[in-house]
């Protein structure tokens, strides 16, 4: 048993294309679905106009991250920054952005982590043929990634390919899905899934083929599910909640094949994606080299039965797409045993350690943490400071899990928290802040977009100089 954390660990913080650049029109970059939906929000909150504009910003930021310690610096690339139409003519000036921010980041001794994909289509493709509906989408992003590795593999050698598929396949807004009927709507999503899976493998091996030393993953948004209670059919519903929330998609990636549960479950609601020949043997080829998951929260559940009017897979949205309730499986609770954040995410530490354990002795594959952070208002005091004991005890106590794993015998490689500073939120714009590095504006306000170092942005700082021993 090992304590304490390895001398190479991989000390990093995370952001989004479209959460943190701004600049979303500049040097020919189109417009992505992300834009497109934060536009829809933008006469009650901020939108990805400007965000934290790091598109002006970035060497001031890069150098902040200098200071704050960064072994690795978690981003995404915009697609639509790359190829604007999201499959036509690549664009230079996307190209010299992404270069820039991979120089500086090296030259600073900060390894890049770039995420392929994070939420932002090409809004092109959307109107072409709804984007992940068409199997066509899958080629074209497998053109982005090739443009992407060749661009950058020299320099870039850790990828993730999509950000949270398990989790976006379940928000309509985020996919475009625009169908009223709920088992058409979920027939579209079934499909879209299977042509991001697609897509998934073909990345990799794009990756392999090109990047020499190229090392490239998935990025799950990860579950814990506890039961409600000691019930056996309470025991298999939090089981189920966990195999369709997030388990199905890193055994597609892992395995090449839907898991049989899964598969009954697409029968049942009769939505099982159109397969062509040769797609069982590309997705069994594409090997992925570890595991990136994004914890914030644990989830309870109890089982929901069907009846007539609910038939055996149909999903209902009580509180929010995320969290569905699917009939014969299913029924998202509250766990009194926690509590929560102001927007409603449990905070547990102890499920961070579970999932580790879970994923590491499933997959048995490196694991690194890619997000993980509390998202609250943040005060900024008239001396200019930011007074954030509440983020420290939340990151402190999953380091203190994540510690415990690997003494577990979890081979767990890095941490990256959400975020490096202060971005746009989808659904509460600057109100809901996670950066370690205040950004100095409001949602309608852009003030001076200064930048302000929180007493979290010191502590972490501590954390890595001394490698986690102190916290």
């Amino acid at each position: 048993m090992k304590k304490g954390f390895p001398e190479t660990f991989l000390w990093g913080a995370a952001s989004s294309a479209f959460q943190i650049e701004g600049g979303w029109d500049e040097d020919g970059k189109g417009m992505t679905v992300a834009d497109f939906n934060s536009f829809k929000r933008s006469d009650r909150q901020a939108d990805s106009r400007v965000a934290s504009d790091f598109y002006h910003h970035w060497k001031e930021d890069i150098a902040l991250m200098k200071e704050l310690g960064l072994k690795t610096y978690r981003f995404s690339i915009s697609w639509a920054r790359i190829i604007p139409d999201g499959d036509g003519a690549v664009n230079p000036k996307g190209i010299a952005f992404y270069n820039q921010v991979i120089d500086e980041l090296l030259a600073n001794d900060i390894i890049p982590f770039v995420t392929l994909y994070h939420f932002d289509l090409p809004y092109a493709l959307v109107k072409k043929y709804n984007g992940w509906e068409a199997r066509a989408c899958a080629y074209a992003f497998e053109r982005y990634a090739r443009v992407c590795f060749e661009a950058f593999g020299d320099r870039v050698k850790w990828w993730l390919v999509h950000n949270e598929q398990n989790l976006m396949i379940r928000v309509d807004e985020r996919m475009n899905i625009n169908e009223p009927d709920p088992w058409k709507a979920d027939k579209i999503r079934a499909q879209m899934d299977y042509h991001m899976f697609l897509a998934h493998a073909l990345a990799v091996n794009a990756c392999h083929e090109i990047v020499e030393g190229g090392r490239i993953a998935p990025a799950v948004s990860s579950t814990c599910t506890y039961p409600l209670t000691n019930k056996p059919e309470d025991v298999w519903a939090a089981k189920m909640n966990d195999w369709f929330k997030t388990n199905y998609c890193l055994d597609m990636h892992y395995y090449g094949a839907y898991p049989g549960y899964y598969m009954r479950y697409l029968q049942e609601r009769d939505i099982v994606p159109v397969m062509e020949e040769g797609d069982a043997a590309l997705l069994k080829s594409a090997k992925m080299d570890f595991i990136a998951l994004n914890y914030y929260r644990t989830l309870c559940a109890s089982y929901l039965p069907a009846d007539e009017d609910h038939p055996v897979g149909m999903r209902v949205y009580r509180g929010n797409e995320v969290d569905f309730d699917q009939y014969g499986y299913c029924r998202d609770e509250r766990n009194t045993n926690l509590k929560a954040s102001e927007y409603g995410a449990q905070i547990d530490p102890m499920g961070l350690r579970i999932v580790l354990n879970e994923y590491y002795a499933r997959y048995h594959l490196p694991l690194i943490i890619t997000e993980n952070g509390l998202g609250t208002p943040d005060v900024l005091t008239g001396d200019g400071r930011v007074h954030d004991d509440y983020r420290i005890d939340y990151i402190k106590g999953h380091l203190e899990a994540m510690e415990l794993a690997m003494e577990d015998g979890v081979d767990l490689m890095g941490y990256c928290p959400w975020s490096v500073i202060d971005l746009l939120s989808s659904h509460q714009g600057f109100r809901k802040r996670y950066g370690f590095v205040y950004v100095n504006r409001e949602d309608m306000d852009l003030k001076d977009l200064g930048r302000i170092k929180k007493d979290s942005f010191y502590w972490y700082q501590n954390v890595i100089r001394t490698n986690g021993e102190e916290r």
